[in-house]
């Protein structure tokens, strides 16, 4: 059992709470909530005292492909698998270091490390991946500038691209997506930014196209996850079925009611365009001018969405792993601040990095997310508060402990009893 008590206790969702205790046991949250109510430690138990505890962040659109030359896609493309999955090793104690418990990974090799996670074999966050990401041939998921039948081939050997057209070829990319052990199925329902040839104001996939992947995928009892940028792309694949929308850059009040309406997601990961705005020799001209025009529609957009009430989940699209650009992995809790820079308070920030991860799961969410009695025992410790100080979830230094699943992780100071 591991027995905390924290100056300010941030449950995920709802009112943070004054002189708490924190109790955890086998995993599983046993008691958050006021120091007068809680139970006693065990004799000769440990008791830390932290200044903040929040739960462990939820980073809801990540890519782990190992690419260290540039952001395009044929660069991912040309990036061996044993290499990508090496590099993505250093890539999950980042993200762990930053205070990151949980990933949804949208296009990459997602499955395969969470099972290597799960295993032990590599430390890092829970993995929830989609596998590859789905296109049409063409669309924002196919490697432009590289051969056609290397895409294919690619789509075929399990890599991180996979393109269908018709109905018949998007009906075997999800199943071929279940086979690897996709958590979520991700398509591309615009074209988008770091793509050469498409614009991500154009729709891409038909109406029958994406009915049909979106209904298989219920069938497994997972969600879609739909890359959008243009209002076009958006309508379509929430009329689809669609649960959560990635990016949303030309979101308008039309569209954000009909996502309240279903209940579906904004993941703005507001993170990627402010590091493509600050390394464009990352990018080819085109690709950083598409960044630019989409730009100041994207602060927009978020700030629609929470004013009509749209359930914000927070993520980064980081998916670069080479260490030390603005494109890194570690930068995750960045996006916490970009949140409250569109308007959100920093309660609603944290909620967005923390409880409302689990949303973009459907029904293969965790019970995760809060500091509450019953959920996975996911937490953080913190320097100084965040409600106060958003940055301080950017700066991995003022994320002091890290347990995941009640197991500390990231410990760098001892134990000291409670005065």
């Amino acid at each position: 059992m591991t027995y905390l008590s924290a100056d300010r206790l941030i449950p995920g969702r709802g009112e943070p709470v004054a002189d708490a205790v924190l109790v955890m046991s086998e995993g599983t949250i046993t008691y958050a909530g006021p120091r007068a109510s809680a139970p006693p430690p065990g004799q000769g138990e440990d008791v830390l005292h932290v200044p903040v505890l929040m739960p462990g962040m939820w980073d809801c659109h990540t890519h782990l492909v190992g690419s260290r030359a540039g952001l395009g896609l044929d660069a991912v493309l040309l990036t061996p698998p044993a290499v990508a999955a090496a590099r993505a090793v250093g890539d999950l104690a980042a993200a762990l270091e930053a205070g990151i418990t949980s990933v949804r990974e949208l296009g990459g090799y997602g499955p395969e490390l969470a099972q290597a996670v799960a295993e032990g074999s590599v430390i890092g966050p829970d993995i929830y991946g989609a596998g590859a990401a789905l296109s049409p041939t063409g669309g924002h998921g196919d490697a432009h500038r590289v051969p056609y039948p290397w895409v294919r081939d690619c789509s075929e050997r399990g890599g991180v691209l996979q393109t269908a057209d018709g109905v018949d070829e998007c009906l075997r990319a999800v199943r071929l997506q279940l086979r690897r052990g996709a958590r979520v199925i991700k398509v591309c329902a615009s074209g988008g930014v770091i793509s050469d040839l498409d614009h991500p104001e154009h729709r891409q996939f038909s109406p029958a196209e994406l009915r049909a992947i979106v209904e298989e995928a219920e069938r497994a009892d997972r969600i879609v996850a739909a890359h959008c940028h243009g209002k076009a792309g958006i309508m379509a694949a929430l009329t689809a079925g669609c649960r959560t929308i990635e990016h949303g850059s030309c979101l308008d009040e039309e569209a954000a009611a009909l996502m309240k309406e279903y209940g579906a997601v904004l993941v703005p990961t507001r993170t990627i365009f402010e590091g493509i705005l600050a390394a464009r020799h990352l990018l080819g001209e085109q690709s950083y001018a598409k960044a630019v025009a989409m730009a100041d529609r994207h602060w927009e957009a978020i700030a629609t969405a929470h004013e009509a009430g749209v359930r914000i989940a927070a993520g980064t699209d980081l998916g670069t792993s080479k260490p030390g650009t603005a494109l890194s992995w570690g930068r995750n809790g960045a996006e916490a601040s970009h949140l409250v820079a569109a308007g959100l308070t920093p309660l609603e920030a944290i909620e967005a990095c923390t409880a409302n991860g689990p949303l973009t799961l459907g029904p293969q969410a965790p019970k995760a997310g809060q500091l509450a009695v019953g959920h996975q025992a996911d937490a953080l410790a913190l320097s100084a508060c965040p409600l106060e100080d958003i940055t301080i979830l950017t700066d991995p230094q003022r994320i002091t402990h890290v347990w995941k699943h009640g197991e500390p992780v990231k410990q760098p100071t001892p134990t000291q009893s409670l005065g």
